[in-house]
């Protein structure tokens, strides 16, 4: 990630990828706090998070905020976007591993001193909210309740990814795909970006098919065919899900949880 330490950012300038130094909305302002699924933190925690933060990072439909291998002096809170986490083989082929929303936090993942096993990519203009990787034993040690939220958001994640392990093991294609809506647009609800249940979201069906272990004619039939069943009407520029009760039991889901997601 590159940085502008050496003379001031007007705040007209395009600062896509680009760090912009304790810029951005303050913490007592935090646009995270419009999201109905997100649980806000009490003000004595918000100061603490002000001294944490470094800053706000931009970035473009289709930029890559880090690449696999990278060593990350940062971590980041989402507030406001959609990106997509990745895993490269050496052969060129690519595994799309989860995607991250609002209040999602980014360079855990991995291990806290070594390089990250993968890439994210902007799927749409986000921003990230950036704090020091340095001092993360720092807030670990000085604030339980931080350190706790962070173990929450890591057992969620966990539990996503076991149910996308379910779905490349058990569900069929159809499943499968139902199974990746109902995910898409219940974070996209609980975070705001999908009211009355549409995600306004541009995922390609190469994209579906990385993420689902499918080929793109599979890919393709089956969006078709779960459109004529009215399960999930799924194009180039959103997400639909008519009836999200019906798209969970197709595709064999448990509730959603009703646990409002902590963020930092």
């Amino acid at each position: 990630m590159a940085r502008d330490d050496d003379h001031p950012v007007r705040p007209d300038d395009d600062m896509r990828g680009r760090m912009i130094r304790n810029g951005g909305a303050p913490c007592v302002a935090c646009p995270l706090e419009a999201c109905p699924g997100l649980h806000q933190p009490k003000s004595e925690l918000r100061g603490w998070i002000a001294t944490f933060r470094q800053g706000e990072v931009r970035f473009a439909r289709g930029e890559q905020v880090f690449a696999q291998g990278t060593r990350l002096p940062h971590l980041f809170t989402v507030l406001s976007g959609v990106l997509m986490r990745t895993r490269l083989l050496e052969d060129g082929r690519r595994q799309i591993i989860n995607f991250m929303f609002p209040g999602d936090f980014i360079g855990l993942q991995a291990a806290l001193d070594g390089e990250m096993s993968h890439s994210v990519e902007a799927l749409t203009t986000v921003t990230l909210c950036a704090f020091a990787r340095g001092r993360f034993f720092e807030l670990a040690a000085q604030q339980p309740q931080l350190s706790f939220d962070l173990t929450w958001l890591a057992a969620h994640e966990e539990a996503a990814l076991e149910e996308h392990i379910v779905s490349l093991g058990q569900r069929n294609a159809r499943e499968r795909m139902v199974a990746l809506a109902v995910f898409l647009v219940q974070r996209g609800m609980d975070s705001g970006l999908a009211p009355g249940g549409l995600l306004p979201l541009t995922v390609t069906q190469g994209q579906i098919a990385d993420m689902l272990g499918l080929s793109l004619v599979h890919t393709n039939r089956s969006l078709q065919a779960l459109r004529r069943l009215g399960l999930v009407d799924w194009t180039l520029s959103a997400i639909r899900i008519p009836d999200m009760e019906e798209a969970r039991k197709f595709a064999k889901l448990d509730a959603p949880s009703s646990s409002p997601r902590p963020y930092i």
